[in-house]
């Protein structure tokens, strides 16, 4: 394959200045956006586990499902991403991220109020608009925030927030879900967004107000979306890793949504029982829904949380030594990730599935951190909101567009032969396969990630 001759100075791109913000602040700056990060990710994700009450209620399909977690939040957040991203090269990136998180909180709460599927469906088209503009102008600013060597472990105590807002999302959704409904827990979910909108317009610095001189000069050589783009895709190991980011997506995003409706429906008795005892010893009338919901966030949102640490951890340490570290490891967890799932999902206990499913979540959450700082150590400061809203244009297009609407096709049409349990049971399987092709991926991009970094 041609090696790309592209440079930096060919895209007309200055180095960034580091900004002079104390340490203190950093701290209190990366914790707010991880706060609204967390936000995102459980307004995103509680209709997960509300899944199976909406759909009774509402009367729908899987595929309908599918589309309500995938497509129809991810229409305009995949399409908007990328202009916001090249507002957010050269304006004020904290009142973008605000706007966003406002804008998401309020829709979050117009789920509470629909009465059908195309109602709802709109709603989720507007969170999904508000949140296109958090991640790339956040990534953005994260890499003005942290040093060099400290980016990694930065971008992945950022990426905590899926997880731990996808714990919250399952365990609140699911209790508020059993004790008043489901429309309550989007009120419930919605709220606090409103908050943190204030916070980040108020308190977030804009690191580039404080170099005025440079900030206008970034602004007047920011280059072209068309050059930047072709700056980014001429580099080999950029290729690899965004397709593989792409499918590792888009087996995160296919499996994420029917978790709970695979639980409910092939262990729904073990679960019911369970929930029972549970809240008799406990004084509370704890049903199936908010004890899965309890026990899916723990497991999958601690043991995410845990992973996503792990990587970036492990990337700064060891991406070090060698660069191709930083895409290694996310390949040998992609590999490693596979057997663990297959056997949660195929084993008849369910405590030993939950066990399973948790310890995959460990181990599918390692490659956020290192995947992530390889991708933007490609590309150079003015350029990063655009990289980010790229990989996620392309993740969301694929990944939280079709995977789902394409998990729920393949659970209906086994399902009419196998009936609905087994149906999902063996579409997550096949899921789960892709996972082989993404982890060559990752393995491919290191032997020119090194040559294509930006000094």
């Amino acid at each position: 394959m041609e090696t790309s001759t592209t440079t930096i100075e060919e895209a007309g791109v200055p180095q960034p200045v580091p900004p002079a913000l104390s340490a203190a602040y950093r701290r209190y700056a990366m914790s707010l956006l991880l706060m609204i990060a967390i936000i995102n990710y459980l307004d995103r994700q509680v209709v997960y586990i509300l899944g199976e009450p909406i759909k009774q209620e509402l009367e729908l399909a899987d595929w309908q499902l599918g589309l309500l977690s995938g497509l129809a939040f991810g229409l305009l957040y995949t399409f908007l991403g990328l202009p916001i991203a090249r507002l957010a090269e050269r304006s004020n990136r904290p009142l973008i991220i605000a706007s966003a998180t406002g804008v998401w909180s309020v829709f979050t709460v117009v789920c509470a109020y629909v009465t059908n599927f195309t109602q709802l469906a709109l709603a989720r088209v507007g969170v999904g608009v508000g949140e296109a503009g958090c991640t790339p102008p956040a990534h953005s600013l994260i890499m003005d925030y942290a040093p060099p060597e400290k980016r990694s472990s930065a971008l992945a105590f950022y990426g905590l927030g899926p997880p731990i807002g996808g714990l919250l999302g399952m365990a609140f959704g699911g209790l508020v879900a059993d004790a008043y409904g489901w429309r309550t827990a989007f009120l419930v979910a919605g709220a606090p967004g409103l908050a943190f909108a204030v916070l980040a317009a108020f308190t977030l610095v804009e690191p580039r107000k404080k170099f005025a001189e440079e900030a206008d000069r970034v602004r007047q050589a920011t280059p072209s979306l068309i050059a930047t783009l072709k700056y980014l895709w001429s580099k080999e190991s950029y290729r690899f890793m965004a397709v593989a980011q792409v499918l590792k997506v888009f087996i995160q995003l296919g499996y994420a949504p029917f978790l709970a409706s695979f639980y409910l429906r092939n262990h729904s008795q073990e679960l019911e029982a369970a929930a029972t005892s549970l809240g008799a010893k406990f004084g509370y009338d704890l049903g199936a829904i908010g004890l899965l919901g309890i026990v899916l966030g723990i497991t999958n949102g601690l043991s995410g949380a845990l992973g996503v640490w792990f990587g970036g951890v492990m990337a700064d340490r060891y991406g070090a030594r060698d660069v191709r570290n930083y895409v290694r490891i996310p390949a040998i967890a992609a590999i490693a990730a596979i057997p663990v799932f297959v056997t949660g999902t195929l084993v008849d206990s369910v405590v030993l599935s939950l066990v399973l499913i948790g310890i995959h979540g460990f181990i599918a959450s390692i490659w956020y951190g290192p995947a992530f700082a390889a991708a933007y150590s490609i590309s150079p400061g003015n350029m990063r909101a655009t990289n980010s809203a790229l990989l996620l244009f392309l993740s969301n297009l694929f990944g939280l567009g079709l995977a789902p609407l394409g998990v729920g096709i393949i659970s209906d049409v086994l399902g009419a032969s196998m009936g609905a349990g087994e149906g999902l049971r063996w579409a997550l399987v096949s899921l789960s396969m892709i996972g082989f092709v993404t982890a060559w991926l990752f393995w491919r991009c290191g032997r020119t990630l090194a040559a294509d970094m930006v000094p």
